[in-house]
């Protein structure tokens, strides 16, 4: 039996599940985030801005990929430390903003963050991830 043929646990498959709809959020709060020119934010660092969380985006995709399907608890690692980061992030966000209309879509993001990284380290997905 060949790798490929062997199936991805259930908790590993709503691990992907929940993390890629995390990631499509993200994407939506970036599209709808703030981009109005004043005197310290110039148009070259809004689309540097974008850029990089594009590429973020694109990075975590990758990981939650290389996680699920490349079986590599690393990218698993790194993408606890990711949530780790957004939620220290977003708890500062909030306690100088307080909870905005917008600040729901990244809560509700950790969130399915959270639940996916929960369910990569129970049940089936324990002895899935290997290296």
């Amino acid at each position: 039996m060949t790798d490929a043929t062997i199936s991805v646990p259930r908790n590993v498959y709503w691990f992907e599940v929940l993390l890629l709809a995390s990631l499509t959020l993200d994407c939506i709060s970036v599209a709808f985030q703030d981009r109005t020119m004043d005197s310290e934010m110039s148009a070259g660092v809004i689309a540097a801005a974008n850029t990089i969380a594009a590429s973020l985006i694109i990075l975590l995709t990758y990981l939650v990929w290389l996680a699920a399907h490349g079986r590599k608890k690393w990218a698993r690692a790194v993408l606890t430390a990711s949530l780790a980061f957004s939620i220290v992030s977003l708890m500062q966000i909030i306690g100088v903003n307080g909870i905005e209309p917008g600040s729901w879509i990244d809560i509700v993001s950790c969130g399915l963050t959270g639940a996916g990284i929960y369910l990569s380290y129970t049940g089936d997905a324990r002895g899935w991830f290997t290296a």
